[in-house]
């Protein structure tokens, strides 16, 4: 391709709304142009450097038994009120009506359909397994979208669902799966972790997310390195401390005026915060508007709330829960603002976490307006609807298959892969005749990659100060040859020479064939990040060029030839 012929525009400014790298450089090096918030389109360089991701990924999908399809993005309400996640999604699924007043959604992932497609088709055992793919848009009315394609409303994933007979059929398949994935992020040049995952809106038995390393990712993984115990840390599960041996003392109340934080209390009181229990009040909703109850929930002070945690001790979806209006939730269950407690309250559901049972002695909001207790109690002085692990795992705590301390580290989910079960089957039914001709449930998995944000990952891994460097399996073009004044004629000469045989050779191969001066056209090859960089310029006369890998290598005078030679070289290497 001939940059002189390309539509192609780089910015030298910094867009004001971007935040990290990936999306500052993809913005600046024209891969990606905003439309609205959380929306954006492909410019040639992007949806070449799309593609490249998409042919890894349909490689490795196929090579692994899958097969493609492509369904609508544009699904019927019914099916999802069949699967129960009409409600259960959430406000993320972007619903929608059409001139009949019939209700539609934008998939934000496929499962009812590809179950649809299954329980009409399949009958019998002997078409088991299977396992069916796509790649396609999807879309997610995310509140806040940020952070360009990290966060977006409207992005490329790919989508594919196992089909087995039993559970150990599902296993195998999984482990295609998961196998086939760590493949795929390896050729995109990913450093990743795979670790244990929540299930969410997906449901299912179990889940592992792939993790690309980042410390402007969103997700946050919690890992040993002794053990090599691995989860986010919504799923990690946390060790309690070791119960209290001391005796209980009587309660007493105390007064604490203005006192309303756990920070305040502690230090007032001359108190460790980990002798302390701290509060959060919910409220949960029928249908996501109607007020359904309210809850209390209780971890030791030093702690946070692990709301994914709290949400599957109640059993509820996670929009269907939001902080209490304290003030109005006061004269309905006796807490008060800023001094509420786990005694005295009524009317509503009271979770607490496991740590607390064994702690002796904690002060706690004494549910009265500048009063907490001291030598609150568990057993005694209060008990629980549900007990449960609701807190968040959090840096040097013990880790729960050995004990050692846990680090936490930032990374972006790019992939992640569930055991479904009969979740969707039962409910839809999704089932086939066995060898007996008994009826039985078709057991599914999951497996996602989001393209989009793998994209976004994969420069946010490799870039410098001055652009992308991108790898050479995903990279737009996987050559750049600079001519540094076209109107030489032996520089185009030569130039275009090289651009004939690279492309003979089978090289992508991005001709600046631009009319500038060659100090935009350098910056412009840094800023887009084409792995090799081969610059035609005084040189040309002598048959030579300079030689440049744009990840960190100096430049380097060598003949043209030379320069054919490496770069099929590395080419055929990478294959």
């Amino acid at each position: 391709m001939r940059l002189s012929k390309m539509h192609f525009k780089t910015l030298r400014e910094v867009p004001s709304e971007a935040e990290i790298p990936s999306h500052i450089l993809m913005l600046r090096a024209g891969i990606i142009r905003k439309l609205v918030s959380g929306v954006y389109g492909f410019m040639p360089l992007g949806w070449r450097a799309v593609r490249k991701i998409e042919g890894i990924i349909r490689e490795e999908m196929d090579a692994a038994g899958g097969q493609e399809i492509h369904m609508s993005a544009v699904q019927p309400s019914e099916l999802w009120e069949e699967s129960g996640r009409w409600f259960a999604y959430g406000p993320e699924l972007w619903r929608l009506k059409d001139r009949n007043g019939r209700d539609f959604c934008l998939g934000p992932t496929h499962e009812e359909i590809f179950t649809d497609i299954v329980r009409n088709d399949i009958s019998s055992y002997r078409q088991l397994p299977e396992n069916l793919y796509q790649i396609q848009t999807k879309y997610r009315d995310e509140a806040r979208p940020r952070f360009g394609l990290m966060r977006s409303r409207e992005f490329i994933m790919k989508d594919a669902y196992s089909f087995d007979r039993d559970e150990e059929g599902l296993d195998k398949s999984y482990e295609d799966m998961y196998a086939a994935y760590e493949k795929i992020f390896d050729r995109c040049g990913l450093k990743y972790r795979v670790v244990d995952a929540d299930t969410g809106a997906m449901g299912g038995s179990n889940s592992h997310e792939f993790t690309a390393l980042s410390e402007v990712g969103e997700s946050q993984i919690a890992y040993c390195e002794k053990c090599h115990m691995a989860a986010t840390v919504e799923r990690a599960e946390t060790v309690d401390a070791k119960p209290d041996d001391e005796e209980m003392r009587p309660l007493e109340e105390v007064s604490t005026p203005d006192m309303k934080t756990i920070e305040d209390v502690a230090a007032y009181l001359g108190l460790n915060k980990d002798r302390t229990i701290k509060a959060l009040l919910f409220v949960t909703y029928d249908n996501g508007e109607k007020e359904n109850g309210y809850v209390a929930a209780f971890i030791r002070g030093d702690r946070e709330l692990n709301m994914v945690k709290l949400v599957n001790a109640l059993g509820i979806p996670e929009h269907s829960i939001d902080f209490a209006d304290e003030g109005k939730m006061g004269p309905a269950t006796g807490c008060v603002g800023g001094f509420t407690g786990p005694v005295g309250l009524h009317d509503l559901t009271l979770v607490v976490d496991s740590e607390l049972i064994g702690q002796k002695n904690l002060c706690a909001g004494a549910c009265k307006k500048d009063l907490h207790l001291k030598n609150v109690n568990y057993g005694r002085d209060y008990e629980a609807d549900i007990i449960s692990d609701i807190k968040l795992i959090q840096e040097n705590d013990p880790c729960p298959s050995c004990g050692e301390p846990v680090k936490i580290a930032r990374g972006i989910e790019v992939g992640q892969v569930f055991k479904l079960g009969t979740k969707y089957s039962e409910s839809m039914g999704a089932y086939y005749k066995d060898e007996n001709q008994q009826s039985r449930p078709i057991v599914m998995g999951c497996y996602g990659i989001g393209v989009t944000r793998t994209l976004a990952a994969i420069v946010e891994q490799h870039h410098d100060d001055d652009g992308i460097i991108w790898p050479l399996s995903v990279a737009p073009y996987q050559v750049i040859i600079i001519i540094v004044k076209t109107s030489d004629k032996i520089q185009m000469k030569e130039g275009e020479r090289l651009y004939s045989e690279l492309k003979k050779a089978g090289a992508d191969v991005l001709l600046d064939d631009r009319d500038e001066r060659p100090g935009v056209k350098f910056k412009d090859a840094d800023l887009i990040g084409i792995p090799v960089q081969i610059t035609v310029g005084r040189g040309s006369a002598e048959g030579k060029a300079e030689y440049k890998l744009r990840r960190g290598s100096e430049k380097e005078e060598i003949t043209f030839d030379e320069a054919i030679k490496r770069t099929v070289d590395m080419i055929n290497g990478e294959k």
